[in-house]
């Protein structure tokens, strides 16, 4: 079996896909990826072929000019362009396509393979962002909450509107070009009847839906890269660090400053992650190391705590490795997963992006409380890492019994 994945974003949107890949492979499946050319240096560490679609996630995120609201319509024009220029060839011989990521490139990722009778999945890391009666979506891109509207479907189909109008038309004239029919709802065909949630189910659970939807697990791949010389020594060093990080995503102001002086206040030691943001030590004294690219499943294990913005990938694997956290979330699903700490007990969820040093100080002391850490230890044996598995076999047995991909 020949399967394509894709998806756009960074590290945290490409990293599961990853593990499916590797276990896509294990059984026996030859596998490619669609992604930013961001990417490579980390699929080519797993041997699975990279087929760079777009510019750099690093760049739209951290570049001199960050995309505005007004932009949306024209990024997604452009996002849906790439996947009809450059899908087509990266598709040709599969038999699945598996999609995760922005929905305007996801529904050119669909309608190509549509076009060429390919099966499609879609995968969210999230569960806010599966569509349903149960519960409010979150606010369009570019558009405050609505007023006055408590109907959950309502709300829902503003969301879908909201879409239309910033790529359905873009869409839909690609479509006609190669001779598909147009697409009214949005967020019904680029998501699918039947998702997958590729999240774990004690940290992130399936929440109500009208969907066919199917709760995987998190798409974790074992990481059994060795820490460098420099962090092993820094460990060894002294006792167990806080480790600062805010991964490929933006940082609040000054965020290196402000947590290495809260740290130390509470006379800790600093592991501080530069992360796309490119965070620098204030100073150089010995209780401080910043690292770059780093294996978090060896190194949240031997850390005191760990303050990050809140993204799936990192929220995961801190809590399997039962290390207390604060969450200053920033964007997209991170104020979710701050609340799915905070919920849980084995952590703190800052109130805003833009913590201050009393702030920051009072989450640090309760994450770092004997009660949170007992908590953290032992929820974290109930994270599953079986997820990759569990979606690997889907996409097989739905290719092998031969099962229509997508419902209307």
């Amino acid at each position: 079996m020949r399967v394509l994945l894709s998806t756009s974003g960074s590290r945290g949107d490409v990293e599961p896909l990853v593990a499916l890949a590797v276990r896509l492979r294990a059984l026996g499946a030859e596998v490619r990826m669609c992604a930013p050319p961001d990417s490579a240096e980390r699929l080519a560490e797993v041997d699975v072929p990279l087929v760079p679609v777009g510019q750099s996630a690093r760049a739209m995120l951290h570049g001199k000019k960050r995309p505005t609201p007004a932009d949306g319509p024209r990024l997604s024009a452009e996002a849906i362009a790439l996947q009809f220029d450059k899908i087509p060839a990266a598709a040709e011989g599969c038999d699945a396509v598996v999609a995760s990521g922005v929905l305007a490139a996801a529904v050119g990722v669909r309608s190509v393979a549509e076009k060429l009778g390919i099966p499609y999945f879609y995968a969210f890391y999230c569960p806010i962002y599966l569509p349903s009666p149960y519960y409010p979506p979150p606010p369009p891109l570019g558009e405050p909450p609505a007023q006055d509207v408590t109907d959950n479907r309502v709300l829902w189909e503003r969301n879908d509107q909201s879409a239309y109008r910033r790529f359905g038309d873009a869409l839909n004239s690609r479509r006609a070009s190669i001779g598909l029919a147009p697409v009214e709802k949005i967020f019904d065909y680029g998501f699918t009847d039947h998702p997958w949630l590729a999240a774990d189910a004690v940290l992130a659970p399936l929440r109500p839906t009208d969907l066919a939807a199917v709760q995987t697990g998190a798409w974790i791949l074992p990481d059994t890269r060795p820490l460098s010389a420099e962090l092993e020594a820094f460990l060894r060093a002294g006792p167990p660090p806080v480790y600062v990080g805010f991964g490929s995503g933006p940082a609040p102001a000054d965020a290196a400053r402000l947590a290495v002086e809260v740290v130390r206040a509470q006379g800790h030691r600093v592991v501080l992650s530069r992360g796309w943001a490119d965070l620098a030590l204030p100073d150089d004294q010995e209780d401080c190391l910043a690292v770059g690219e780093v294996n978090h499943q060896v190194l949240f294990g031997r850390v005191a705590a760990v303050v990050h913005a809140g993204s799936a990938g990192t929220t995961t694997a801190a809590t399997r490795a039962g290390v207390p956290q604060v969450v200053v979330p920033q964007m997209t699903d991170q104020p979710y997963y701050a609340g799915r700490v905070a919920e849980l007990g084995v952590g703190v969820a800052h109130d805003g992006p833009a913590p201050t040093f009393d702030s920051l100080s009072a989450a640090l002391a309760t994450a770092l409380s004997p009660e949170t850490r007992a908590r953290a230890s032992a929820v974290a044996g109930t994270v599953r890492t079986d997820g990759a598995g569990v979606a690997a076999n889907l996409l097989f047995e739905a290719v092998s019994r031969n099962k229509p991909a997508v419902s209307a």
